[in-house]
């Protein structure tokens, strides 16, 4: 999944976007009110964690601008404020979770996971592919209720090939669902995901076809 992330602290923004690459996310991670807000118009990440105490616009008055706009997407604010009425503000600005700082990156990869399952979305949650399935919140790629251990990235070339439903995907494409937007990533890189891939899907009769300047798509061998 593309999440963004709204924080000026840089260790905590580099903590956070560890963890949550490790479990499978692409994070666009900006550190400004002000450069969020342009950003957020127009990126389609499917959640976003917010910080309150920003430089420049500050993260209560850019989520309510999220919410008069219509953007539904779940947020987490961050914040230092522990009073009760600080979170009840928050929550009142349109905040979908409210986790005080510190706090340990379990729990925000539990919350970012709970409300992934349950975001007002509709995308699916569970990708099948021939045999093959992937549930979206768990990160768990699947064959007959088994799961198969993949390295994240080729899980994440494969979510985003999938949710094409057959499309044609270009390089440009899997390169920002898998790292996020303005990653400075080679072709090559993807190349290697897609062969290692598809060395995987071949036994299962799924296969990532390619065309040459367009990009890839995936197809379900036909069956006799």
């Amino acid at each position: 999944m593309r999440i963004t992330l709204v924080e000026d602290n840089t260790s905590l923004a580099k903590g956070i976007t560890y963890s949550l690459e490790d479990a499978g996310h692409a994070v666009d991670h900006l550190d400004n009110g002000d450069h969020a807000q342009e950003f957020l118009k127009d990126d389609r990440s499917d959640l976003i964690i917010l910080d309150i105490n920003l430089p420049g616009l500050d993260g209560l008055s850019l989520l309510k601008e999220l919410r008069e706009r219509g953007d539904v997407r779940p947020v987490i604010l961050l914040t230092a404020r522990a009073d009760t009425k600080d979170r009840v503000v928050g929550l009142d600005a349109g905040a979908d979770d409210y986790l005080i700082k510190p706090f340990e990156m379990a729990e925000l990869e539990a919350r970012v996971r709970a409300l992934l399952r349950r975001r007002p979305s509709p995308q699916q949650q569970v990708l099948t592919v021939g045999p093959l399935q992937f549930d979206v919140s768990s990160r768990q790629f699947l064959n007959a209720g088994q799961e198969i251990a993949i390295p994240r990235r080729e899980l994440s070339v494969f979510e985003c090939l999938a949710m094409a439903n057959g499309r044609l995907v270009s390089k440009s494409a899997l390169i920002e669902h898998c790292y996020g937007t303005g990653a400075d990533v080679e072709d090559s890189v993807v190349e290697v995901h897609v062969s290692r891939l598809r060395g995987r899907l071949k036994p299962f009769g799924v296969q990532i076809k390619s065309q040459r300047g367009l990009g890839y798509q995936l197809r379900v061998d036909d069956v006799a």
